[in-house]
């Protein structure tokens, strides 16, 4: 299978460095939890905020992920009707869907800033070590504005360009692909 042209390597970078924060939150809730269970269970003395901090690191991680899905494509569907279509009818489907997945976006990213800025103005934090809640929500929503580019993105692709989703069938060999250039 080769590479679907996909834009242009500014395109390609940004969804690199969106992968590449998702995953490293992702390995920051790991890590926290791991240190949890061992200060909890080895050494009988927990990590304060542990619990905290890492569901809402958890969330940051969620909301990146989300920005890198919606350039991909790459969550869990169901074609079956999709590809028993012809492709322009296939196409306009697609649209919508995105078009749908791009709404719902941006009424989180709307949502989330309202929840960011009352953790502002709350001063709403962690129950032990007091640290402040907005800068995670504001990695939330920064992540969530990232989707909401990357959900644009991939809907211009489609209904621009006549594009599938079906060329990311075989992601994980785009992925390696990827990683071998960078």
């Amino acid at each position: 299978m080769s590479q679907p042209d996909e834009g242009s390597r500014a395109t390609r970078g940004v969804i690199l460095l969106i992968e590449r924060i998702a995953g490293i939150m992702l390995g920051v809730v790991t890590v926290l939890i791991v240190i949890s269970a061992i200060g909890r269970y080895i050494f009988a003395s927990p990590v304060p905020d542990t619990f905290d901090v890492s569901r809402l690191v958890l969330g940051v991680a969620i909301a990146w992920g989300l920005a890198s899905l919606g350039y991909h494509g790459t969550h869990i569907k169901v074609d079956l009707l999709a590809h028993a279509l012809p492709r322009r009818l296939r196409t306009a489907m697609n649209t919508f869907a995105w078009a749908v997945l791009f709404g719902f976006t941006l009424l989180l990213v709307w949502k989330i800033w309202e929840r960011v800025q009352a953790a502002m103005s709350g001063g709403d934090a962690t129950m032990e070590l007091r640290l402040a809640h907005w800068p995670f929500f504001l990695g939330i929503w920064l992540g969530l504005v990232a989707a909401l580019l990357t959900t644009a993105i991939r809907l211009w692709l489609i209904a621009g360009r006549g594009r599938d989703l079906g060329e990311y069938d075989g992601i994980d060999e785009h992925l390696l692909e990827d990683i071998k250039k960078s």
